[in-house]
């Protein structure tokens, strides 16, 4: 794998980073934590620790205090055990790159979004386990979903009308806003969620995403038993979503 060179605080460092992620199928904080390397060029290795395979704990035991996955270490071994301090991180140490839009109202207004997928839409997240392999067929939202699914909406048309542009992308070009609703655009299509047409226009822009795309085609790899998160629905096959 091929190093660059930032200079940060004056020094010149050799910038290569290590994400460990959990299950492909099933994490979706993982996710996140992967595209905001894979995104935006940044040298790095992956590393599996097994989320469902009960071997977590053991597998992060040398990066303590991390428990959870996305887990982040710098070259110098900084470790970073949440995806919010692992963009804010890397926002500090790469300030050329335009991981929040360059423009001041903008990058506010990414950061709250941000922020706010971070620690809000419960429901969402309780309730529509993120899930690549395939689409539930058949699931009825809950009042509180069908809350959070406005809200997010809402979010996402305001960052298009402020600030976006012909890019699918809610800021224009792709940005830590569209690394975090990542996820949000998965639970949609695994879920077959009611967004409107500007919204599951935003969807298919991650489904198409070359990024995403090779991130499920891994997840397909894996074999899990038991399922986790098991519904009593059919399911149909994940829509094909080509660039």
């Amino acid at each position: 794998m091929s190093l660059c060179r930032a200079s940060i605080g004056g020094y010149s460092l050799r910038m290569t980073y290590t994400i460990y992620i959990g299950d492909r199928t099933f994490s979706s904080w993982s996710l996140r934590g992967w595209l905001m390397l894979e995104k935006f060029g940044l040298p790095y290795q992956t590393r599996m620790v097994g989320l469902y395979a009960g071997t977590m704990a053991a597998e992060l035991a040398h990066i303590a205090p991390a428990r959870t996955v996305p887990a982040m270490t710098t070259p110098e071994g900084f470790v970073l055990t949440d995806s919010l301090a692992m963009a804010e991180t890397l926002v500090e140490r790469h300030p050329d790159m335009a991981l929040y839009p360059h423009d001041p109202a903008a990058r506010a207004l990414a950061r709250s979004i941000c922020a706010e997928m971070h620690s809000g839409f419960g429901a969402l997240r309780g309730q529509c386990p993120n899930m690549i392999a395939h689409v539930w067929d058949g699931f009825t939202p809950s009042d509180a979903v069908l809350a959070d699914l406005a809200r997010i909406e809402e979010l996402w048309a305001l960052a298009r009308a402020r600030h976006g542009t012909d890019s699918p992308w809610l800021f224009g070009d792709y940005s830590l806003a569209d690394v975090f609703y990542a996820p949000v655009a998965m639970r949609i299509t695994t879920y077959g969620l009611p967004v409107s047409a500007a919204a599951q226009t935003y969807v298919d822009a991650h489904l198409r995403d070359p990024a995403f795309v090779d991130w499920r085609k891994d997840a397909m790899t894996e074999i899990h038993d038991p399922w986790p998160y098991p519904m009593d629905l059919p399911c149909r096959d994940w829509p094909v979503n080509h660039s």
